[in-house]
């Protein structure tokens, strides 16, 4: 089994090397999908979220109004960090969970964990070689606002507060330069992943695209 992590900003592209290595048949596990089970599932976490903001922050649905969470945690780092101790240790252990019952059954390949949070959490000690997936700031907010209808305002607001495409790629094995199509993205991916496996040493500016 070959753990990598993943890790870059919002609007960088990491959703595209994520598609594409899973189409390589990598295992991918995703730490915002896994975030939303536990904000929708967990019920030590609902209760928690319903005191701190109303019973109407979940949906008829029974799913959390990230919405109206995110307009709160945005603008209040206390709420921020609030949320982050209540969820991301729930993140955390079910991620090792995933990557534990794979092991034990056997799973020979790429396993690929997309986690913008991975250096946060200390998680890409457990990785056997990281990616960054970096781009401009203005072709991110283009991008958010196209994938996710966020205004520039909105983008602007999220990606302040994560870490630098710098830092992302100091501490990546290989950093992609998100700056093409989706096409030359996929292609350095696959590239970079094989020559990771390998074992040979790559040269982060050969990846650019």
């Amino acid at each position: 089994m070959f753990r990598i992590g993943l890790v870059g900003r919002a609007g960088s592209g990491k959703t595209t090397v994520a598609r594409a290595l899973a189409q390589d048949g990598a295992e991918v596990i995703e730490a915002d999908r896994i975030g939303h089970q536990v904000t929708d599932q967990d019920s030590e976490v609902r209760s928690a979220l319903e005191r701190e903001y109303g019973a109407g922050v979940y949906r008829a649905d029974g799913t959390l109004d990230r919405a109206q969470v995110a307009a709160r945690v945005f603008t209040d780092p206390a709420a921020r960090a609030s949320l982050d101790r209540l969820v991301h240790p729930r993140i955390v252990r079910r991620i090792h969970e995933r990557l534990a019952a794979l092991a034990n059954a056997g799973w020979q390949g790429v396993v690929l964990v997309d986690a913008a949070l991975m250096l946060e959490w200390g998680m890409e000690r457990d990785m056997d070689a990281v990616i960054a997936v970096t781009a401009p700031d203005d072709l991110q907010i283009a991008r958010l606002g196209s994938a996710r209808g966020w205004s520039e305002q909105e983008a602007r607001r999220r990606i302040a507060v994560q870490r630098t495409n710098e830092a992302f790629a100091e501490a990546a094995d290989v950093t992609l330069t998100n700056t093409g199509s989706e096409q030359e993205l996929t292609r350095a991916a696959h590239a970079a992943v094989a020559r990771l496996i390998a074992g040979t040493q790559i040269d982060p500016g050969e990846n650019g695209c």
